[in-house]
């Protein structure tokens, strides 16, 4: 059995809200990567645009979601203040994956995930991203889903984000096949 979230902070309170997909959004990831980049150095063995800002042409939260693959995620001393002294405070800590955002009552426009290279966390983010780019229905399935989420959910960002987990893990099954076909790599 995995260990238990632990979380920093209080819950920022902030609504669910979902925009239209705007051709900004690469170019601030591009922005915040680079950000990353100086500040993590060779630490950051990738740093990716994943989420659905990610995915062009399907709404999203305003929120630019940024995966950091590191050699070693139990290394927190090499990535964690870096990234904390960019105003991104250390939100989640799970077994594979560390939360990063803006402290509760600022606006939260960024979100850094920091997983191990190589990892299972790593690649399912990556695929999904790619499975929907590359599958204009299924994007189009899971834009309706948010929609349809956010019009139920109101403000509570995570029953938003747990009533996307089947979706998403039906997806990835789904995505399985295509990567092979294709030969996708992250």
């Amino acid at each position: 059995m995995p260990a238990p979230t632990e979380w920093f902070g209080g819950a920022g309170g902030e609504a669910v809200e979902l925009v239209g997909s705007d051709p900004a959004w690469p170019r601030r990831f591009a922005e915040l990567r680079a950000r990353l980049a100086a500040a993590l150095g060779p630490t950051a063995e990738r740093i990716d645009h994943i989420g659905s800002t990610a995915v062009p042409g399907i709404p999203a939260k305003p929120v630019i979601d940024i995966q950091v693959s590191v050699p070693n995620l139990d290394a927190e001393d090499e990535y964690r203040q870096p990234i904390e002294a960019l105003g991104w405070p250390l939100r989640a800590r799970e077994a594979d994956h560390r939360f990063f955002r803006p402290p509760a009552g600022e606006p939260r426009n960024v979100h850094v995930h920091v997983c191990r290279s190589g990892s299972a966390w790593e690649r399912e983010h990556l695929l999904f991203r790619d499975y929907l780019r590359h599958h204009p229905d299924r994007a189009a399935a899971y834009a309706e889903l948010k929609a349809r989420l956010v019009a139920s959910v109101g403000d509570d960002r995570p029953a938003y984000t747990r009533a996307k987990d089947p979706f998403i893990a039906e997806t990835v099954r789904m995505a399985e096949g295509w990567a092979q076909a294709s030969r996708w790599r992250p």
